[in-house]
């Protein structure tokens, strides 16, 4: 039986009295990979938005295991399990890639400062489980060989990699990703879907949410679609059935 997922219902968000979401309701479930497709200023990244707590909706409501999370700030949004990747690759240029990982793997009591007077007999122990974690997730990413790296000698797409890395290495269960394969050559979005593909059957646990705009990607590894346009969801369905609608593509594809 598949578990609670990420609910949304009759949200909507106005910027300088234009609605750029409009009544959106939208599931998405465990073990599955949702696409959010649409013409640009349909509202997608706005959305994203409004899940991780940068925006506040201006009414409706989002839940999370049952719980409401709509107006959270971004830090409770991510304690509650949901991590995000921007369109824009963010990692730290200055640190390695191992080093970049490793920032995710800290909860906060960790990273409080008494916690290694505390936890003095047991530090060895936990540093070397947070090392393993890393490796674990490097591997999983095909980063392995590159863990001494500084992540500025990294090319783009294997930023963008470290980043989903990152995130998954965060423990999140909900990943929103904002154009993960854009602008990355097509052996680096291979990668990209094949490491997507890879976190879903592995763990049906995970939800991942991408907006994308690359219709080959979509239909690669998207089970079912949101298609979006002027702040609302015009359609919704399996890939297949969403892609081939002839308004879908007279509206978003020009066909």
């Amino acid at each position: 039986m598949r578990t609670e997922g990420l609910k949304i219902k009759n949200l909507s968000k106005a910027m300088n009295g234009l609605k750029i979401v409009d009544r959106v309701t939208a599931t998405f479930l465990p073990g599955r990979i949702t696409a959010l497709v649409g013409p640009n200023g349909a509202g997608k990244t706005t959305l994203f938005h409004l899940i991780t707590g940068e925006l506040k909706p201006d009414m409706g409501e989002i839940f999370y295991r049952k719980k409401k999370i709509a107006g959270l700030p971004p830090y409770k949004v991510a304690r509650n399990g949901i991590g995000r990747l921007f369109q824009d690759v963010r990692v730290f240029e200055n640190l390695t890639v191992f080093e970049n990982v490793a920032s995710a793997c800290y909860s906060e009591r960790s990273e409080t400062p008494w916690f290694p007077f505390l936890h003095i007999k047991g530090l060895r122990s936990f540093n070397r489980d947070i090392a393993d974690r890393v490796m674990f997730w490097l591997e999983f990413g095909g980063l392995a060989d590159l863990k001494d790296t500084p992540a500025s000698s990294l090319s783009y797409g294997q930023q963008k990699i470290l980043a989903i890395t990152r995130i998954m290495a965060a423990g999140f269960s909900i990943l929103l990703l904002d154009e993960p394969t854009a602008g990355l050559n097509p052996v680096m979005i291979k990668r990209v879907l094949n490491i997507l593909k890879k976190i879903i059957k592995e763990d049906k646990s995970k939800t991942i949410v991408l907006v994308e705009h690359n219709m080959s990607v979509v239909t690669e590894v998207a089970d079912w679609v949101y298609f979006m346009n002027e702040g609302r969801i015009s359609f919704f369905g399996r890939t297949d059935h969403v892609l081939g609608d002839q308004e879908v593509r007279e509206i978003y594809l020009g066909l």
